[in-house]
C-alpha cells in the first residue's frame, strides 16, 4: 500500500512512502533488537553451562536446567523462552521441555570444532559493552585502544579465531607456503607477532618441536596469559613471549613471522611490515593472516562483511586511530590494500594462498 498524504518523509512533501516496505523494515528492527539482546544471551547461556547441560541431558524444563547448573529457576525460564523464540532450541508444549538440536550444541559447547560461535559473541558483546568510548572518540576524531577493552574482547577474540586455527593452521595455512614446512621440520626460528593469548603460537609450537618461537604483542596482559597457557600445553621450553609493538619486536633472521587477524589493527602496518623485512632471514617468509574481505565494499555486503564491518566500525578502526600513524585499514581492508602495505615496505612477492569463510592468508617475501 502506497500513501500519498500521511506518509511523508521528515522534509519532503514529495516522496512517497510504502508503508508495506515501512512496516516490514520496522519489523526487521525488531528482529534486530532481539538479536543484539541474544548477543548477552548466548554469553550467559556459555558462562552459566545452560548449553553444555542441555547438550548432555537433552529434553528439559526450565526447573531441571536450573537445579543440574545451581542457577537461579525464573531466569533459565526465560533464557529458554528467548532461546526458543530464536530458534537456538526447539520447545514441545505436550512435554514443556526445551531440545538443543545436536547441530546447534556442536556450534555452541564444541570449543575446538571450526564452527564454535560463543566466542564471536562474546567478543561482540565486549565490543558493544564500550560503544560509548567509540561514540566519544567518533566525535573528536580520537581512537580507543585494544588494551582499553573489556576483557570479553580479548577473550573472546581468541575463543573466535583459535578454532578457525585449530582447523586449518597446521594442516593447511602452513603447507600452503612455499617451503615453509620444511624448514620448520628441520628447526626454524619463527616470530608470531600480534600473538594476543599465544593461541597461533602454541599451536606451532606442538607441531613443530624442533623450531623455536617468540610471541610479541603490546598488550602485557596478554602477553601474561600467553605464557601460563604455553606452561599448561608443555611447550615452554620452545616458545616465548615477550612484551613489544610490531614496529619494535625483537630479534632477526626470522624464517617465518607470522600476523594473525592483527594487521589491519595497527596504527603504523607499513612501518610494522618495514620491520618485518628487516627482521626475516633472506629467503624468510612473511605470512599475514586476515579476515577474509574483497576489495570493494559491493564485495562485502553479506553476512561475514556485515559482522567485520561491525567490528572494524567499534574495534578495529578505533584500535588503530588510537596509536601512531592512525593509517585505519579497516577489517574489511582487502587484498589490495593489503597488497599496497607490503609493496610500500619492500616486499615484492604477494600471494592469497589460502581461504576459509572467515580468513584469507597470504604469502609475503622479500
Amino acid at each position: 500500500m502506497t500513501t500519498t498524504d500521511d506518509a511523508m518523509t521528515p522534509g519532503t512533501n514529495e516522496v512517497e512512502i510504502d508503508m508495506d516496505k515501512l512496516m516490514a523494515f520496522v519489523f526487521r528492527a525488531v528482529d534486530e533488537v532481539g538479536a543484539t539482546l541474544n548477543a548477552a544471551l548466548v554469553v550467559m547461556g556459555d558462562k552459566l553451562g545452560y548449553y553444555r547441560d542441555l547438550a548432555a541431558n537433552g529434553p528439559s524444563t526450565p526447573a531441571e536446567l536450573a537445579a543440574r547448573t545451581a542457577t537461579g529457576e525464573p531466569y533459565a525460564r526465560e533464557w529458554l523462552n528467548a532461546q526458543a523464540a530464536g530458534s537456538y532450541v526447539t520447545y514441545d508444549p505436550a512435554t514443556s521441555r526445551f531440545t538443543l538440536p545436536p547441530e546447534h550444541a556442536v556450534a555452541l559447547t564444541v570449543e575446538d570444532s571450526p564452527a564454535f560461535l560463543p566466542g564471536m559473541f562474546q567478543i561482540a558483546l565486549g565490543t558493544v559493552h564500550d560503544a560509548s568510548h567509540i561514540l566519544e572518540a567518533a566525535r573528536n576524531g580520537g581512537g580507543y585502544g585494544w588494551h582499553e577493552h573489556d576483557a570479553d574482547v580479548h577473550v573472546g577474540c581468541e575463543r573466535f579465531f583459535r578454532p578457525s586455527y585449530n582447523a586449518h593452521l597446521i594442516p593447511e595455512w602452513l603447507p600452503a607456503l612455499d617451503g615453509v614446512v620444511e624448514k620448520l621440520e628441520r628447526g626454524a626460528t619463527v616470530a608470531d607477532v600480534g600473538c594476543g593469548h599465544g593461541a597461533s603460537t602454541i599451536l606451532m609450537a606442538q607441531a613443530f618441536p624442533a623450531s623455536r618461537f617468540v610471541g610479541w604483542d603490546y598488550h602485557e596482559a596478554s602477553i601474561e596469559t600467553a605464557r601460563e597457557r604455553a606452561a599448561a600445553a608443555g611447550v615452554a621450553d620452545r616458545v616465548r613471549f615477550e612484551v613489544a609493538p610490531a614496529s619494535a619486536f625483537g630479534g632477526s633472521d626470522y624464517d617465518l613471522v607470522t600476523m594473525f587477524d592483527c594487521l589491519h589493527d595497527m596504527g603504523d602496518p607499513v612501518g610494522a611490515a618495514r620491520h618485518v623485512r628487516e627482521s626475516l632471514a633472506e629467503d624468510g617468509t612473511w605470512m599475514v593472516v586476515e579476515p577474509i574481505a574483497g576489495d570493494h565494499v559491493e564485495d562485502n555486503l553479506h553476512a561475514v562483511g556485515r559482522a567485520y564491518y561491525g567490528f572494524s566500525t567499534l574495534l578495529c578502526t578505533p584500535s588503530s586511530l588510537a596509536q601512531d600513524v592512525g593509517l585505519a585499514l579497516g577489517t574489511q581492508a582487502g587484498p589490495a590494500r593489503i597488497r599496497d602495505v607490503t609493496i610500500a615496505a619492500g616486499f615484492t612477492r604477494f600471494e592469497g594462498v589460502s581461504e576459509t569463510p572467515f580468513n584469507r592468508v597470504y604469502e609475503v617475501r622479500p
